[in-house]
């Protein structure tokens, strides 16, 4: 039964991917390298853990995913629309006035969307007031926020990460996307982070460090945490900027620019040959 559903999983990573490529192309502008480094996981969440209802998304007994490091939105809207909460073609409209997917997330405007985002910092602070807010309605929500590496450099982070933990906050979930590399170069030149699963265990939260593209690591650290008891979890997710696209791979340049028609026929091809493709 795993193995079938790593199969469906990587099937939808692969199409999240295949459609950052080619909204990005069409925008001509946007973030294609931590889009893509987080698709795995943001696959493994939207169709394995995440419980929800795509055509009602105000539906009150819902999880909430928060994507905290807002420029990463194309990875977002690929899985809302494979997910059925968005129409497909309106991908091809990213970055265009007028219609509904921005350069960054909003809430208003997006269903699917939990909170708008951009500034970096503030999703962890709004994940954990939604969960204190689930706790104190007695509903079961999950809470689920998703960061950038160079993100952790931001101060509001380790409030909210003293806050979570102060109140118990059992329902949350702080997923890093650790690729390595922010828009200004190697984020350990830039300011290091670790040791940061230390970092993280002082401030009072579970760790679990996972490769951010092995399902079967990310799925059992997401089952792990929903077991926790009276502490918010951190999964440290290992990955690749880029991943996918040889030529994005590992690459800064890659941060936030988008494909020239060239380049997206060859990430096209490099993707459609990928196992589960």
């Amino acid at each position: 039964m795993e193995e079938a559903a790593n199969v469906m999983l990587k099937e939808k990573a692969c199409n999240i991917r295949i459609n950052i490529v080619k909204m990005l192309g069409e925008a001509g502008s946007g973030h294609p390298g931590g889009s893509l480094s987080s698709a795995d996981i943001i696959a493994a969440l939207f169709f394995k853990h995440l419980k929800y209802q795509p055509q009602n998304p105000n539906w009150e007994q819902r999880d909430r995913f928060i994507l905290s490091k807002g420029h990463a939105a194309p990875v977002l809207y690929a899985a809302l629309a494979e997910a059925g909460c968005i129409e497909p073609d309106e991908l091809m409209y990213l970055r265009k006035s007028g219609h509904m997917l921005q350069g960054h997330p909003d809430a208003v405007g997006t269903p699917g969307v939990e909170i708008s985002t951009g500034s970096l910092g503030q999703g962890l602070a709004a994940g954990s007031g939604m969960a204190l807010a689930a706790k104190l309605d007695g509903r079961e929500s999950r809470i689920y926020v998703l960061m950038g590496d160079g993100e952790m450099q931001e101060g509001m982070i380790w409030e909210a990460a003293m806050a979570a933990a102060h109140y118990r906050l059992d329902n949350l979930v702080g997923i890093l996307d650790y690729n390595g590399l922010q828009i200004d170069g190697p984020v350990d030149e830039i300011m290091s982070l670790e040791p940061l699963a230390d970092k993280w265990r002082a401030f009072g939260w579970d760790v679990i460090s996972v490769d951010g593209h092995d399902f079967d690591e990310i799925n059992g650290a997401l089952d792990a945490a929903k077991k926790a008891k009276d502490k918010p979890t951190f999964i440290m997710a290992k990955t690749v900027k880029g991943k996918g696209v040889s030529f994005m791979e590992n690459q800064v340049d890659w941060h936030g620019k988008a494909p020239n028609e060239e380049e997206i026929q060859q990430a096209l091809e490099e993707l459609t040959q990928q196992e589960g493709c």
